[in-house]
């Protein structure tokens, strides 16, 4: 059974948006809503950048039956384990079983902020597993104490604690790393329809759910929406590491000068209104090994989308 998404861009749209966003998207019949954790946006034509905890804890009282995850958050520089531990916990309570808790190792654009060091991949893996182990053993409702090579915790324990561990899925976007989630998470968290990425996690051993993103822009023609994917999310077309890497919106926008219109309209992202590209989109994504797939609509439009996938769409997916 596949389970159908829809994305909460926190990046483009205001704390009270996404509430509203996801109590439409329930209407609409998504399985699930995965909201993003950015200190920044990618851009500032994105314009937000709320914190993700105060509006998780809105988006637990406006809806009643959709499943939440967050996708992904980075609980190693920008903020300490034993306070991420504390907000995953006080939404995994309101939440209950609706709740999945996304990791990564974060990029540069969020975490720099406090002035520290941007650690190279390697030590950043490390740090997300001592990370990971902190908030386990505080998930238990236990005093806990740790002295790690990262982190310090002293005499710690969590009162509003969940009555399990939640589900803390691990996202990976090559092979290393998927191997490593396999080990360390219970389940994979992707971006596109990366299927080596898939095999690489089964073959180590991973299990549980594997989540991806697709990001697309419906508007009344593809033309709109290349310009609007162009104007909004110039960053998807950017190569290699350099969303791992870059320090600020400003060095995004210099890098995403580079990339032509014509990159846009021919890249991974779908701005076809055309139902059957969508679907066909949808379709590689599950064939490649994902279970839970969710759909970025890019831009400000989101009843436009939401209406699409109500008329053309819901009954096709899944």
């Amino acid at each position: 059974m596949v389970s159908v998404g829809y994305t909460l861009s926190s990046e483009e749209h205001g704390p009270t948006e996404l509430v509203d966003h996801a109590r439409r998207a329930e209407a609409a019949g998504f399985d699930f809503v995965s909201i993003s954790d950015h200190f920044h946006p990618w851009v500032s034509a994105q314009g937000e950048s709320p914190f993700v905890w105060s509006t998780l804890g809105a988006i637990a009282t406006a809806t009643d039956e959709i499943d939440v995850g967050v996708g992904v958050t980075c609980p190693t520089i920008r903020i300490h384990p034993v306070n991420v531990a504390q907000a995953v916990a006080t939404v995994d309570v309101m939440l209950g079983d609706r709740f999945t808790f996304g990791v990564g190792t974060g990029e540069n654009l969020n975490e720099h902020v406090v002035g520290a060091r941007w650690p190279e991949h390697d030590v950043r893996l490390e740090m997300l597993g001592e990370a990971m182990d902190v908030m386990r053993s505080l998930w238990t409702g236990e005093n806990a104490s740790h002295r790690g090579e990262h982190f310090t915790v002293e005499n710690a324990k969590l009162f509003t604690a969940p009555d399990e561990q939640p589900t803390t899925i691990v996202s990976a976007f090559g092979p290393k790393t998927a191997e490593w989630a396999a080990d360390h998470g219970d389940g994979l968290w992707c971006s596109g329809p990366q299927e080596e990425v898939v095999e690489v996690f089964e073959d180590a051993g991973g299990d549980g759910p594997r989540y991806t993103q697709l990001h697309g822009c419906y508007a009344d023609s593809e033309d709109e929406a290349v310009d609007t994917v162009y104007e909004v999310w110039p960053n998807g077309s950017l190569p290699g590491e350099l969303a791992q890497e870059l320090p600020s919106p400003r060095h995004f926008e210099q890098a995403a000068s580079m990339v032509e219109r014509d990159e846009v309209a021919e890249s991974a992202t779908v701005t076809d209104p055309d139902p059957a590209v969508w679907i066909e989109s949808f379709e590689e994504a599950v064939e490649a090994g994902y279970d839970h797939v969710y759909v970025h609509q890019i831009g400000p439009d989101q009843e436009a989308f939401f209406d699409f996938f109500e008329d053309e769409l819901a009954g096709e997916l899944g």
